[in-house]
């Protein structure tokens, strides 16, 4: 998961705190809901030991806020802008694309347009599938790339219809435990 480069995404915006960030991934991206806060505090840890992020001091409640550093907005942008090369994984992809269009003045549209081209680009195979299983996982790629051609679709049209970029959210997350359902 891209929790390292949806946290420099969402820094973008400007200094937060560890549970805000937490929050904000969980509101960001609707598919992922096993973000533990834990890896957000141990993430941004290492963002800062790699200079990408650093103190910018506390909440009025004593909560250490982050921010990035100017290797850290170098970075949030170039993830915001550029997909890997053969980068056909339907996890990183959403990420990817969730958090962008959530961010004001994010390229969402030029992301849009590399994961078509790189999800509508034909399979090519040395080889047919020797077993029965090798065409069913052939034909399973197919399938994966018919639903992210899908998705991609639908991405345009709500971009279109639909202002998806926000700010922070100023409500303040609830700390502790979930109520059990």
């Amino acid at each position: 998961m891209s929790v390292r480069e949806s946290l420099l995404a969402v820094l973008t915006l400007g200094p937060a705190y560890g549970a805000q960030l937490h929050a904000e991934l969980l509101s960001r991206l609707g598919h992922r809901r096993d973000i533990n806060v834990g890896q957000i505090y141990a993430t941004l840890d290492r963002l800062g030991k790699s200079a990408l992020v650093r103190d910018a001091g506390a909440t009025a409640d004593g909560l250490p806020l982050y921010a990035l550093t100017p290797s850290g907005t170098l970075a949030a942008r170039e993830w915001l802008s550029v997909v890997g090369p053969g980068q056909l994984d339907w996890n990183e992809m959403l990420d990817q694309l969730l958090v962008a269009s959530s961010l004001p003045g994010a390229p969402f549209t030029s992301l849009l347009a590399q994961h078509r081209e790189l999800w509508a680009a034909p399979l090519l195979r040395e080889t047919e599938p020797e077993s029965a299983q090798g065409a069913l996982a052939a034909a399973s790629e197919e399938e994966l790339r018919a639903a992210a051609l899908r998705w991609l679709d639908a991405c345009e049209a709500a971009a279109a219809n639909t202002a998806l970029a926000r700010p922070l959210s100023e409500s303040r997350p609830r700390r502790g435990r979930r109520p059990a359902a």
